[in-house]
Parts: C-alpha cells; sequence; structure tokens
C-alpha cells in the first residue's frame, strides 16, 4: 500500500472532505427533528439499517456484491463496532449527563487521537510538527465557535465526558484498522455496506431492550423524513466517501473531517435555519482553517522556501 499521510492531499481529496463534513453537518439537523419523537437508541439503529437497506440494494446496480466469507464479515463486525456501535452507545450515554457543546469539544479530539494512534501503529502515517500544530489550532478553533460557555462543564460529569473522549478513540481506532479493506480488495461501497449491516445486528438487541419501540407512538411524517435523510445521505452515501477517501489519503486526514463537521453545521443552520452567525464562528472557521493549512503543509512549505537563504531569485528583465 502506498503512502498516503505524508503527502498533501490533492483537490479531490480535498472536496470529497467537505462534502463529507456537510453530509455529517446535515446530519445534526436531522437528528434535531427526529429526537422530538424517535429515542436515541431507536434512531441509531433506524439510522444504520436503513442505510444497510439502501446500500444492500444499490449494490447490484454497481456490479459490486457483500463477500460472504468470515474474514471479511469478521474486520466488517470489528469496523461496525469500532466505527457505529462503540462511539454511538457512549455519546449518546454522554450527552445525557453533558452539555451538546462540550461533548462536540470532546468529539473534535478524534483528529488529536488520529494522529497519535496513526504514528504508533502504522509506518506510513507518522507524526510531524505541522501536523501536531495543525491539529491543537484545529481543535482550538472547534472550541472558540462552540464559545467558551461549552467549557463551563468541564471537570464535572467527568465519567460521561471521558464516554465521550472514548468514542473520539474509538473514531481514531476505526479509521487506522479501516485502512485494511483497501489491501483486501473491497471497494468503498461494499465496505461501508458491510459496515453498517453489522452495526445494525450488534445495535438492534441493545434498542429493543433498553427502548422498546413497538411500545412508542408511530412517528409523523417530518420525523420519518429526517430519519430517511439521516440513514440514506448521513450514514449510506457519507460512509461511502468516508471509505473512499480513507483508502486514497489515509487516516490521519480523514479525521480532519470532525474540524469540519461544525463548519458545516453551523453553515447550514445558518443558510437554512436563519440561525445566527456569531463573531465566534467566524474567528473559529479561521482558526481551522489555519489549521488545516499547517496540516496540508504546502504553503508552509513554500514559505519556508520562498525564505531559504541563498535561494536562487531571477534577474529582473
Amino acid at each position: 500500500m502506498p503512502a498516503t499521510v505524508n503527502r498533501p492531499m490533492n483537490p479531490a481529496e480535498w472536496g470529497m472532505l467537505l462534502g463529507l463534513s456537510v453530509l455529517w453537518g446535515g446530519a445534526f439537523v436531522f437528528v434535531g427533528v427526529a429526537l422530538r419523537e424517535v429515542p436515541p437508541l431507536t434512531l441509531v439503529v433506524l439510522r444504520v439499517a436503513l442505510a444497510a437497506l439502501v446500500l444492500n440494494l444499490a449494490l447490484p446496480a454497481f456490479g459490486l456484491g457483500v463477500p460472504r466469507d468470515r474474514r471479511s464479515w469478521a474486520a466488517f463486525a470489528s469496523m461496525g463496532l469500532l466505527n457505529n456501535v462503540v462511539p454511538f452507545c457512549l455519546i449518546v450515554w454522554g450527552q445525557t449527563h453533558i452539555a451538546a457543546g462540550l461533548a462536540a469539544i470532546l468529539n473534535a479530539t478524534t483528529p488529536l487521537w488520529g494522529v497519535v494512534v496513526a504514528h504508533v501503529l502504522t509506518e506510513d502515517e507518522r507524526l510531524t510538527g505541522n501536523r501536531l500544530a495543525g491539529v491543537l489550532a484545529g481543535l482550538a478553533g472547534v472550541a472558540v465557535m462552540i464559545g467558551p460557555a461549552a467549557l463551563a462543564g468541564l471537570g464535572v460529569d467527568v465519567v460521561a465526558q471521558a464516554a465521550v473522549l472514548a468514542a473520539a478513540l474509538s473514531y481514531a481506532f476505526a479509521g487506522v484498522f479501516g485502512r485494511r479493506f483497501r489491501r483486501m480488495g473491497l471497494a468503498p461501497a461494499v465496505t461501508a455496506t458491510g459496515q453498517v449491516t453489522s452495526a445494525a445486528v450488534l445495535l438492534l438487541p441493545l434498542a429493543l431492550l433498553v427502548e422498546r419501540p413497538w411500545t412508542l407512538a408511530v412517528p409523523s411524517a417530518p420525523a420519518w423524513g429526517a430519519v430517511l435523510g439521516l440513514a440514506v445521505l448521513s450514514t449510506a452515501l457519507a460512509y461511502v466517501v468516508f471509505f473512499r477517501i480513507l483508502a486514497t489519503a489515509g487516516a490521519t486526514n480523514l479525521m480532519l473531517v470532525t474540524f469540519l463537521i461544525p463548519v458545516s453545521a453551523i453553515l447550514l443552520g445558518w443558510l437554512a435555519l436563519g440561525e445566527q452567525l456569531a463573531p465566534r464562528h467566524i474567528l473559529g472557521m479561521a482558526l481551522i482553517g489555519a489549521g488545516l493549512v499547517a496540516i496540508d503543509g504546502r504553503l508552509l512549505g513554500r514559505g519556508a522556501a520562498a525564505a531559504a537563504p541563498g535561494r536562487e531569485r531571477p534577474e529582473p528583465r
């Protein structure tokens, strides 16, 4: 497998990363509508189960199919556990005890965990100074965007905060674990299908046991619309893009989407819902942008080359 992280992402990969951030940023809108009528675990199961249904129906149209061997399904189940079951459950439980803003900041540590896990477990995604500085700047940008009030609860409900941090760590391990699917020769759509199918199977008994969804009132049409948007756009399509980026750009670059999700969510709220765009949002976006520039490295590299002593300059004409 060729080196992935120790090169800047190309424009197509940056475009996919931005697209993924919009898909996952839009999930906040869908979840906000659906949670008015659907409890959390049931919503998570509907999200992954409907996404699995859509992907399994769509694969044959592209001449693809899910493998049937035990090795592939063991990998799918592990990925579903790391990327869906564990983080979804920990975040849902954590948000019952801490504010959503603080949870979002803690979740934004995913790229920081990602660079550490990738540095330890891989040969081609090593930690660099620019990358670490960029991750820290991006994390600061997320904190500024969400606002200092979100940090007021830091140190209270430590177990819940640790749960959200553990979810971020699980995402980081999932990013590194998921690199194997390219070596297995599996297309991103196939990997996405296997992951969400496995996650649905693993999560269904938990939702049935805890929330007994058969006793709930039937959701309204707007709630079902939000569930479908969450499943089709923010899960089925999003995970196809997720695995495509992972295959070409690596786990560390992929984790940067966590910084872009709050940007997308706030801009979508401003454009679609008329929510206020505050100065802290602009400042936070600027910090995130600076962090991404540092991680990309090209502009900094050009600046260093231009400032290097003895560099030949063209003669004036």
